[in-house]
């Protein structure tokens, strides 16, 4: 028979209470609890009595779903942080914290059009492809990086076509994945895997939460460190072959 009544203060409410307080099913609370998602309740007679915890874990789950995480992915975390909610919460934030410290901004499909000096649709198909632009409809689009919208106009403005210097960023991007992807394994073998050996101790969480929070600057940097040293050698290759083909009256002239 399921209890009803005054919803009771939070260190004791039954499941229907727990459901009427959080705007779940009763069901939705049972198989939570049978994922292993939430803890047991305190069972007083024959009644389960559900408190603060739980409430806690309820709206946990919840953030962590709005974050794109499964039910699964999310026991996994509750069961690695050895039940800390608030380890759990603020070490997904951290690893979904965007890298990107610039903000998006809208822009017109006639703006597009005059900055790249084409409305042909195929350039926004791939602008849209390479995550560059996102679709709002009624001829809107949000620009994901201003940044590097404003490269894009200064290469029009060097007479490079729109169709080349996407071709570019989608070779970029290929190397950013490499490259992203390099960081990430770092991470896992070098700071995760042994913190997982150890048994994943709960007072380790803010040292594994920091060390993520710290390669956010020094992948960046590190890349466009790398990458100024690369420039300088593939200007001096390039041109220094360009040079090579001059005729040599030419380059006497020169």
């Amino acid at each position: 028979m399921r209890e009803t009544g005054p919803v009771a203060d939070d260190d004791s409410l039954t499941i229907d209470q727990l459901a009427q307080r959080t705007g779940m099913t009763v069901r939705n609370i049972r198989a939570h609890q049978s994922r292993g998602l939430l803890p047991a309740p305190e069972v007083r007679g024959r009644t389960g009595f559900y408190d603060r915890e739980h409430l806690a874990r309820i709206e946990l789950i919840r953030e962590l779903q709005a974050d794109g995480f499964n039910l699964d992915l999310i026991r996994r975390l509750l069961d690695s942080s050895g039940g800390s909610s608030g380890e759990v919460l603020r070490f997904t934030r951290a690893l979904r914290e965007p890298f990107a410290e610039e903000e998006p901004r809208l822009v017109e499909v006639g703006e597009l059009a005059k900055r790249w000096g084409t409305s042909d649709p195929s350039v926004l198909r791939r602008a849209e492809e390479l995550g560059l632009l996102r679709p709002l409809g009624e001829g809107r689009y949000e620009e994901v990086s201003p940044r590097l919208g404003r490269a894009g106009a200064e290469l029009a403005d060097l007479g490079i076509p729109v169709k080349r210097a996407l071709g570019v960023v989608g070779r970029l991007r290929r190397d950013a994945d490499h490259a992203a992807k390099t960081f990430a394994e770092l991470f896992v073998e070098e700071v995760w895997k042994p913190f997982e050996k150890a048994g994943r101790p709960p007072e380790r969480w803010p040292e594994v939460r920091d060390a993520l929070e710290r390669l956010r600057p020094l992948a960046s940097e590190s890349l466009l460190a790398v990458f100024q040293l690369a420039m300088d050698d593939a200007v001096e290759k390039t041109f220094g072959r360009e040079l090579a083909r001059m005729p040599r009256e030419s380059r006497r002239r020169g």
